[in-house]
């Protein structure tokens, strides 16, 4: 079974439907790029497969003993983030609160974890640094690790290069590579960078008012991306 399916997915809000009839399968292992026009869905999309908000019909599907603690979530930064008053090891160890059970501590086991999520993101010398104080791409590799703490499994991403300069966004996207192949975790990036999405993913999701699921291969074949690379372009 899949590690993550939709099947015959409707989605929207407030009374609205934006997406139609959506299948798609997710396997252990996947980097798996959400793409198209904005206003498409692909954020309403990504809240669905979280759980925080339902969809108008059909049903997210989980399998491979995926559990909603194994889910790690980055969500696209707002300034009032960016300047949150927080060290960075206060940030990547908050992560940890998503194991579903609650205790006003940390443990051991919980260090040892936020260490190693910091270590895995090459941030070690910015343990002790004030988040705020930054850069977009250090931000960015802190709440990388923070969800790397949360997930064991799967990393969704929202648009995670947004705002950052172009050096910054190719070490980034070269780290959830790593994260993708070195450590074996599903990788469901939302991306408005059709270059990057075709150069990482191995498979590609299109929203929009045709929907595509396949390989990037058979996306870069499809009339549906060359439509839409001539619309980006």
């Amino acid at each position: 079974m899949a590690q993550l399916s939709c099947k015959k997915l409707c989605l929207g809000y407030d009374g609205h439907e934006i997406v139609h009839n959506l299948n798609f399968s997710v396997e252990k292992g996947d980097y798996f790029c959400i793409v198209g026009e904005n206003g498409s869905g692909k954020t309403t999309l990504m809240k669905t497969i979280l759980g925080l908000q339902p969809a108008f019909k059909g049903k997210v599907e989980t399998g491979d003993n995926l559990k909603k603690n194994g889910i790690g979530y980055l969500p696209q930064q707002t300034q009032v983030q960016r300047d949150f008053p927080a060290s960075v090891w206060e940030i990547v160890l908050s992560g940890c609160q998503n194991n579903g059970k609650f205790h006003p501590f940390y443990n051991k086991k919980d260090k040892a974890l936020a260490e190693e999520c910091i270590k895995k993101m090459d941030i070690e010398d910015l343990k002790k640094r004030c988040y705020r104080e930054l850069s977009g791409g250090q931000q960015q590799r802190v709440l990388l690790a923070r969800a790397l703490c949360a997930a064991s499994d799967i990393l969704l991403l929202d648009e995670p290069v947004t705002g950052l300069d172009p050096k910054a966004t190719e070490e980034l996207y070269c780290l959830i590579d790593e994260i993708n192949k070195k450590y074996n975790i599903t990788i469901i990036m939302i991306s408005h960078d059709i270059q990057a999405a075709v150069k990482y993913a191995d498979k590609i999701l299109h929203i929009g008012e045709n929907n595509f699921f396949g390989t990037k291969e058979e996306y870069l074949n499809s009339d549906i991306s060359k439509r839409f690379a001539r619309e980006v372009n």
